[in-house]
C-alpha cells in the first residue's frame, strides 16, 4: 500500500470521528460514509468495505436483541428488576453496585455486548420504577460490561486471541480464571469510582426537566376519586356465593360493588386469573378484585362471609391482577351509535367485554349508577377488561377512540408461562459458549432460532425489536480497522513502540503496550485491535526479556477497556442511545477508569509473573 492510501484511510478516520463528535450527522449514516471513502480511493475492495456486514459482532448483536426481548417477553427482566429495586430500596448507589455486580457476573461467561443488550432494559426499567436519572446507571452498566471480559478465559473474543497468540510460539497458555483476580480488581475499582465520582460526572441525581408521565391505572382510579374503593376478598367455605354464577349473584344491581377479576382457587381448576364472565362459579378460595365505596363493601363481605386480604399483600396481589386486566380511558366518537342511549340500553359490558367503572363528562367524573346515564358525545368512558379486549376496543374506531392506556400496560408479561423455556434456550446458549467448541456466534444463533420457534419472542415483533442503526453504524466502522491494518498504519505504530520502549523497565513496558492497544481500542473493535497487538505483544516481551503471559494479559485487559470512545466497543455503542451520552461523556469517566484499570493491571502482571 502507498502512502496515499494510508492518507485516505487516516483522512476517513477523522472525518468520521469529526462527525460523531460533532453530532452533525446521525451515527449510522455517518459510520457508512466510511464504506464510499474506502471503496471509491480503491483502499479496500467492495466485498472488504461491506464486509462489516457479515461480521459475526454483528451478528451476534442483533441475535442478542432476540434474546433481550424474549427476557422482557417472558418477565424475566422484570423480575430482575424489581429485585435489584428491592434490595436497592431508594438508594441509588446500591443500585448501582448491584447493577454492575450483577452484569459482571454474566457477562462473564458471556460476550459483553451480549450483557449490555440484556441490562440496558432493566436498567431503563429500575430507573423509571426508582425515579433515577438513567444516564447514571446506563454508563456504569457499560464499565461493568466491558470489565466482565476481563473475568474468564472465554469471556470475551480477545482473551483467545491472546491466549491462541501464545499457543502459536509454543509458550504456556493462560488457564480459564487466570484473568479473574484482573477482573475482580478492576470492577471494584469501577465500582469505587463511579460510586463516589463517576455518576456525579454524567448528570445530576434527579433530571433536570421531567417529562409528563403516562398516567398509571391508580392515577386514573385516582382521578376518578376511586383510589380507595378496591378491594380484595377471599370467598370461605361457609360463603352463600359458593356454587353461585356471577349471572345469577347480580353484585351490581343488589349490593352495589362492581366485580372485576377473580383468581380461582385451583382446587377444582388451574390456579389462574380471569376477566370476569357471566358464566363464571365462585368456589372457595376464590380471590374477588371488586370495587365498590368502603360501606357498600363491608356489607357485602359481611353478608356473604368473604374474608379480606390484608394490606401486606394486597399491592403485589393486586399488581397481579393487573397483569391480567387493566383500565384505560376511552373517548366516544362523536358519531357513536352509542351516544344517546345507557350503558344498559347498549348491551355494553356483553357487547364489547368491558366494564365501564366511570364517565368524564367536562372534566367532571361520574361514578354513581353509570348503567343509567345518559351517554352524550365528548364523554369519556374508564373500562375495565382484558387487556386484549382494551385494545380491540380502542380499534373500533367508529364508536370511540383511546384517550388514556395506562402505562402499567407496558409492563404485562405476555408469556409468563414460558418464563422458564426462556431460562433454559439462555442456560444452554451460554453453556454451548463455555463448554463446546462452536464459534459464538453459532450458539447465539441458535438460541436466538429457538425463542422464536417457543414463541419466547413473537416473530412478528422480531424486526422492530434489533436497534438496526446501532447494527449500522457498527458494520459501518468495521471496514476502518481493516483498512488501517491493510495500509500498514499499524505496522508503522508497533514499530514505534519498539523504537520507544527498549530502553525502559518491564513495567514502563508493560504500561506503554497497555496504552497503545487501549488507544487502538478507541477506533477499533476489541476483537480487531487483539488480532493486530497479539503477535506484537508476544515479540515486545521476547525482545524486551518479559514473560509472555504478563504481556498477553495486560494487552488482553486493555482491549476490554474501551471506556473512552464509544467508537471502538458495540457495548459503549449500545448504551449511547437510550443514555443520550456525548463523546465528553465518555471521556469524562473513561480516562479515569482506563488509568485505574492500566495501574491495576501492570501491577498484577508484575507481581505474578516478574516478581
Amino acid at each position: 500500500m502507498d502512502n496515499a492510501h494510508q492518507l485516505v484511510t487516516l483522512l476517513t478516520l477523522a472525518g468520521v470521528v469529526t462527525l460523531l463528535a460533532g453530532g452533525f450527522l446521525r451515527n449510522d449514516l455517518a459510520a457508512v460514509l466510511t464504506i464510499p471513502a474506502l471503496t471509491i480511493s480503491g483502499v479496500l475492495e467492495p466485498a472488504e468495505a461491506l464486509s462489516g456486514f457479515s461480521s459475526t459482532a454483528v451478528i451476534i448483536i442483533a441475535c442478542m436483541f432476540v434474546v433481550g426481548e424474549s427476557l422482557i417477553h417472558t418477565g424475566v427482566t422484570q423480575r430482575a428488576g424489581e429485585f435489584i429495586v428491592r434490595c436497592g430500596g431508594a438508594d441509588e448507589r446500591k443500585i448501582m453496585i448491584l447493577i454492575m455486580l450483577t452484569a459482571a457476573l454474566v457477562g462473564s461467561v458471556m460476550s459483553s455486548a451480549a450483557t449490555a443488550a440484556i441490562f440496558i432494559p432493566i436498567s431503563l426499567a429500575v430507573a423509571e420504577k426508582a425515579g433515577l436519572h438513567h444516564k447514571r446507571l446506563l454508563m456504569p452498566l457499560a464499565a461493568a460490561s466491558l470489565i466482565s471480559g476481563m473475568m474468564t478465559l472465554v469471556a470475551t473474543t480477545p482473551n483467545l486471541i491472546l491466549n491462541e497468540a501464545l499457543q502459536l510460539k509454543g509458550y504456556a497458555s493462560l488457564s480459564f480464571f487466570s484473568f479473574t483476580p484482573f477482573g475482580l480488581i478492576n470492577l471494584g475499582l469501577a465500582v469505587a469510582f463511579m460510586t463516589l465520582f463517576g455518576q456525579n460526572m454524567l448528570a445530576k441525581k434527579r433530571a433536570p426537566e421531567q417529562r409528563k408521565k403516562t398516567p398509571s391505572i391508580n392515577d386514573l382510579l385516582r382521578h376518578y376519586r376511586m383510589d380507595q374503593h378496591e378491594y380484595l376478598l377471599r370467598v370461605t367455605a361457609q360463603s352463600e356465593l359458593v356454587t353461585c354464577s356471577v349471572a345469577t349473584a347480580k353484585l351490581s344491581a343488589r349490593h352495589h360493588v362492581t366485580l372485576l377479576a377473580v383468581k380461582t382457587s385451583g382446587k377444582n381448576l388451574k390456579k389462574r386469573i380471569l376477566p370476569v364472565q357471566p358464566e363464571m362459579v365462585f368456589r372457595p378460595g376464590d380471590l374477588l378484585l371488586l370495587i365498590a365505596s368502603p360501606a357498600r363493601a363491608a356489607a357485602f363481605a359481611e353478608i356473604f362471609a368473604l374474608e379480606a386480604v390484608g394490606d401486606a399483600v394486597f399491592a403485589t396481589r393486586t399488581q397481579a391482577f393487573f397483569q391480567v386486566i387493566g383500565i384505560a380511558e376511552l373517548m366516544l366518537h362523536p358519531d357513536s351509535t352509542l351516544i344517546g342511549k345507557t350503558l344498559k340500553e347498549t348491551q355494553f359490558r356483553s357487547s364489547y367485554h368491558g366494564i365501564v367503572l366511570g364517565i368524564r363528562r367536562k372534566g367532571v367524573p361520574l361514578t354513581e349508577d353509570v348503567s343509567d346515564i345518559l351517554l352524550k358525545s365528548g364523554d369519556v368512558l374508564l373500562v375495565c377488561g382484558a387487556w386484549q379486549e382494551l385494545i380491540r376496543l380502542s380499534e373500533i374506531r367508529d364508536q370511540c377512540l383511546l384517550l388514556t392506556l395506562p402505562r402499567d400496560y407496558k409492563e404485562v408479561i405476555q408469556a409468563k408461562h414460558k418464563e422458564k423455556i426462556a431460562m433454559g434456550i439462555l442456560a444452554a446458549m451460554i453453556s454451548m459458549m463455555v463448554f463446546t467448541p462452536l464459534s459464538p456466534v453459532i450458539s447465539v444463533f441458535a438460541a436466538a432460532c429457538a425463542l422464536l420457534l417457543t414463541r419466547c419472542v413473537p416473530i412478528g415483533s422480531v424486526y422492530k425489536i434489533i436497534d438496526w442503526q446501532s447494527l449500522v453504524m457498527i458494520a459501518g466502522m468495521l471496514p476502518l480497522a481493516l483498512a488501517m491494518q491493510k495500509t500498514g498504519i499499524i505496522s508503522h505504530v508497533a514499530a514505534a513502540f519498539f523504537l520507544l520502549f527498549r530502553e525502559t523497565g518491564p513495567v514502563l513496558s508493560l504500561a506503554g503496550l497497555f496504552l497503545l492497544t487501549a488507544l487502538m481500542g478507541m477506533v477499533m473493535s476489541s476483537t480487531a485491535t487483539a488480532v493486530l497487538i497479539a503477535p506484537v505483544a508476544v515479540d515486545v516481551a521476547v525482545r524486551l526479556g518479559i514473560p509472555p503471559q504478563a504481556c498477553a494479559m495486560v494487552a488482553a485487559i486493555a482491549c476490554s477497556s474501551a471506556f473512552v470512545s464509544p467508537l471502538g466497543s458495540p457495548v459503549a455503542m449500545l448504551v449511547r442511545e437510550p443514555g443520550g451520552y456525548r463523546l465528553a461523556d465518555y471521556a469524562a469517566t473513561g480516562f479515569p477508569l482506563l488509568l485505574l484499570c492500566m495501574s491495576a493491571s501492570v501491577s498484577l502482571a508484575w507481581l505474578f509473573w516478574l516478581l
